[in-house]
């Protein structure tokens, strides 16, 4: 049943209304793909495109090539991409040396009359203190909405994919909030480097202008001028920090109205102290609590057994200790089933999963991994759809189910591994980072 009326706090967010029929909410890494793709070629006057990286392969050079071969159709197409500044000017973690991603778009730049622009966005002065994690694609008014990133795992370029959520909301209003967002809040400032220009500037040359940028990020909103409806709204949404983070606190927000069922997915599970509490307080209620993580082999940091091993490689362990620890604090919770943990496996694909859904009201978007890591340190954001008329529950159940298709429901605590049965480079690490509690900090920042 929906709630009679909408809360306070919701009326004071900027939103506009959405219909069914603006909503595609599509069910594989392929057709996202395809559909991106063919809306890059077709784009009529703006393409805006936010990710933490665009990586320097197969699908990468595919959709950078493709923004410029569309801007060479029409020159007076807008088309700006946006990724992490620090992240472009590395290689992948725990894949050796390798030149960053940076090159890589001067050397497309250069085969082009028609130039694109390329930002890198520095959130914080150091990678490790915080990235851009904004999410969404904007091609004239339709929004692309996905925690993926560019390269070929997330566009399923080859044998493997990682699962995402991929979500086209045709909708002028939105597409001009996220835009205006952008451009006001990123290019406009002068931390927001071309990534077309060498010499790039050194971090210690433009220090003040990160702090400046962090500043004004960590105050920012998305501002819709759009139509008020008593059916669906869409609500855009920014955070970054722990103090003013409009997402976090719309989150918290959201998981304390819950009546009576609550579906969350995260990749790694690792979730804030505020989120942990809450879903105590849910199972307290005796609200049905679905949570759906990534198997420990279906995590990118997974190295299989046999290959050379790096420190990263002992993440997805880590992250299956403490959803170990958490399923036998509420292992009563598991076995009267008002708490579900399931994991998702699928023949050594990878699960890249966010977002919840709050009874049959509300549905959030966003690209926010439900971490300490997101709640403090990166800039996140993400689409709150309001539904009190149950316009979308069709498309949104329906979604539900194919996430569902691949997971299996932990039954007990003890169905996990226990750190001694781990291989022995990964017990021996996890053993030394207890010991000087290095592993509380890690949780904060990976």
């Amino acid at each position: 049943m929906a709630p009679s009326q909408t809360p306070a706090w919701l009326l004071e967010l900027p939103g506009t209304a959405i219909s069914a029929d603006n909503l595609e909410i599509l069910l594989d890494t392929a057709s996202f793909k395809s559909r991106l793709l063919e809306g890059i070629r077709t784009a009529k006057t703006r393409i805006y495109l936010a990710a933490l990286y665009l990586q320097n392969d197969e699908a990468g050079r595919e959709v950078l090539n493709a923004l410029y071969e569309a801007k060479q159709a029409n020159p007076e197409l807008d088309v700006h991409v946006l990724v992490d500044f620090h992240r472009s000017r590395r290689g992948l973690i725990g894949k050796g040396p390798q030149v960053g991603n940076d090159q890589f778009y001067r050397d497309t730049a250069a085969r082009y009359t028609h130039q694109i622009e390329i930002h890198g966005v520095p959130v914080k002065n150091r990678e490790w203190m915080g990235v851009l994690h904004l999410k969404g694609f904007v091609i004239d008014d339709t929004v692309y909405y996905s925690g993926a990133s560019i390269n070929n795992v997330y566009l399923h370029q080859q044998e493997k994919y990682r699962y995402d959520r991929y979500h086209l909301i045709h909708s002028q209003p939105l597409a001009d909030s996220m835009v205006n967002y952008i451009r006001d809040n990123l290019i406009a400032s002068s931390a927001v480097i071309s990534l077309l220009s060498p010499p790039l500037p050194t971090l210690k040359q433009i220090k003040s202008s990160v702090r400046q940028l962090r500043l004004r990020l960590a105050r920012a909103r998305y501002q819709v001028d759009g139509q008020q409806s008593d059916g669906a709204m869409i609500y855009p949404l920014s955070g970054l920090g722990r103090t003013e983070n409009l997402l976090n606190k719309t989150i918290e927000r959201l998981l304390s109205e819950a009546r009576e069922r609550v579906f969350i997915c995260t990749p790694y599970f690792n979730l804030p102290r505020s989120l942990m509490a809450a879903i105590s307080k849910l199972i307290k209620r005796g609200v049905k609590v679905d949570l759906v993580v990534g198997d420990k082999t279906a995590n990118d940091f997974y190295i299989p057994p046999g290959q050379p091993f790096s420190p990263v490689g002992a993440l997805p362990y880590l992250y299956e200790q403490n959803l170990r620890r958490f399923a036998k604090r509420h292992r009563r919770a598991i076995e009267a089933g008002l708490l579900n943990l399931r994991l998702w496996l699928d023949e050594g694909n990878s699960y890249h999963l966010k977002g919840m859904q709050i009874d049959d009201d509300y549905y959030l978007l966003t690209g926010n991994n439900l971490n300490p890591r997101a709640w403090a340190l990166d800039l996140e954001n993400g689409l709150l759809i309001q539904d009190p008329k149950g316009e979308l529950t069709d498309a949104f159940t329906h979604e539900r189910e194919a996430i569902l298709t691949h997971t299996k429901r932990l039954n007990s605590y003890d169905a996990l591994e226990s750190l001694d049965h781990y291989p022995d480079p990964v017990k021996k690490l996890l053993k030394r980072l207890r010991r000087v509690r290095a592993d509380l900090l890690l949780k904060r920042i990976l």
